[in-house]
């Protein structure tokens, strides 16, 4: 392919770009706080707790220690877990619900459930070792009042400040929101289900 691009279409561009790349230069400098964040991904659309391993991927990448509670899914084999796991002692791996309320159909149980995962929560989240700790569908358990929101929030705006923490979810509680360094809200656009097609290994699970 011949580039046909003149020599003044060059010049300009070149101009344009030198200009950007030093307001970009400026702006990443003025950034010198370093902190653990909060990090909520919630919405409707796919893809929340595949962000936040993909997290956890990068952080053991740099020889750091995750972990993983979920709040909801029980003993569901998934290719995240799988490979995450095969890293070994850089990841302390939880699941600790029992399927979504409308399979257990038991309030009580469902609030156990969410109760035991939230005291493994904190116990990994005073563990000094552990640099990153996702906490997946915690918002499902907040959303049905499973814990005290107030005392959750709480926690994790207290938390040490060095550590890094995912809550996913949908329908992320306000206060929640407002605590939080960074959330992202993926929105649904189009989804196969509609269409009929099944969870499928690799791309659900």
């Amino acid at each position: 392919m011949t580039d046909k691009t003149k020599p003044d279409d060059q010049d300009r561009h070149r101009a344009k770009m030198e200009k950007r790349k030093a307001v970009q230069d400026a702006e990443v400098a003025s950034k010198t706080i370093e902190k653990g964040l909060l990090i909520v991904h919630t919405g409707p659309g796919k893809g929340k707790s595949t962000a936040a391993f993909g997290l956890a991927l990068r952080m053991v990448g740099y020889g750091r220690k995750v972990g993983v509670v979920q709040f909801i899914k029980g003993a569901w084999s998934t290719g995240e877990r799988g490979v995450l796991e095969k890293f070994g002692d850089l990841i302390e791996w939880h699941s600790m619900g029992e399927g979504f309320t409308w399979e257990t159909q038991d309030k009580a149980r469902d609030i156990a459930a969410a109760q035991r995962a939230w005291e493994k929560a904190e116990a990994l989240m005073a563990d000094p070792e552990i640099a990153l700790v996702v906490l997946d569908e915690l918002n499902i358990a907040l959303r049905y009042d499973y814990l005290p929101l107030d005392k959750v929030v709480e926690t994790l705006k207290n938390r040490r400040p060095d550590l890094h923490v995912v809550v996913t979810g949908r329908n992320a509680k306000p206060e929640l929101i407002e605590a939080a360094d960074l959330v992202t809200e993926m929105t649904l656009v189009k989804h196969h289900f509609a269409a009929g097609v099944k969870a499928q290994e690799g791309i659900e699970f």
